[in-house]
């Protein structure tokens, strides 16, 4: 697989481009305003040649994203990999995922969105990975589809503290939670705390248990007593916050 460069230090930008509404009063609301809050992202750095046949796949691929998108959440999709060649010049990969309390014409605006700026920032690579609050998009040259993968992405954590032994307790009670999301995604609550957690669909039930484990223990150890973290693994990630929690030194935290 291509080595990607990191293009998480872009997340101030999009972040002030794309404006949503914030929620004081009652926890995050999961709404389509977020929607278009970029997380992290990456390109290859190798390209491909204009007007390639792997071009040619890349562009059917990202268009039948776009059809998918707009009736399921999620999606995978091959080409040029039907040849005697395993590693075809033309063979391209891609897959989509939204959050799963989107509907999916929210689904498909978000994804529309990171398929358009995927262009901008990562042309003519053999691969991308682009991640929303609410959306994901990844394509390679080579295969990657199911394959575990637990490299850390991305982690941000809030630089005000839960801190207390209730605060705590609570935060480890719903992690708990979320670490038995299975293949879907799950929402949860404890007094003042919330989260919620997801894995990729191209992922088996037991590699998403185990993708789920890793990020909550990541979380729990890179983000320690924060009053709101977020962890994202290659193929799944957990958020958990304090509801009412604002911290206006960051765009990336708003709750």
């Amino acid at each position: 697989m291509s080595s990607l460069i990191n293009l998480s230090s872009l997340t101030l930008f999009f972040s002030i481009f794309f404006f949503f509404t914030c929620n004081n009063n009652g926890g995050r609301r999961l709404m389509i305003e977020a929607a278009h809050i970029f997380i992290y992202g990456g390109c290859s750095q190798e390209n491909y040649p204009p007007n390639s046949p792997y071009e040619t796949n890349l562009n059917s691929i990202l268009s039948s994203i776009i059809a998918s998108s707009s009736q399921t959440l999620y999606n995978a999709f091959a080409l040029g990999n039907d040849t005697a060649a395993a590693e075809s010049a033309a063979a391209a990969y891609g897959l989509y995922q939204c959050r799963g309390d989107l509907k999916p014409s929210d689904c498909s605006t978000c994804v529309a969105s990171l398929i358009n700026q995927v262009g901008l920032l990562c042309p003519y690579t053999y691969g991308a990975s682009l991640q929303h609050d609410a959306c994901f998009l990844r394509y390679e040259h080579a295969d990657f589809l199911g394959r575990p993968d637990g490299s850390l992405r991305f982690k941000k954590c809030s630089s005000g503290g839960g801190g207390d032994f209730e605060f705590l307790r609570r935060r480890d009670d719903v992690l708990a939670d979320l670490q038995a999301a299975g293949l879907g995604f799950r929402v949860s609550a404890a007094g003042a705390v919330e989260g919620y957690a997801q894995c990729l669909g191209d992922l088996a039930a037991a590699d998403c248990g185990a993708c789920l484990s890793d990020a909550v223990a990541k979380v729990r150890s890179l983000c320690g007593s924060a009053a709101a973290g977020d962890v994202f693994l290659a193929q799944c990630y957990v958020r958990y916050w304090e509801s009412g929690y604002s911290d206006s030194s960051s765009s990336g935290f708003s709750y």
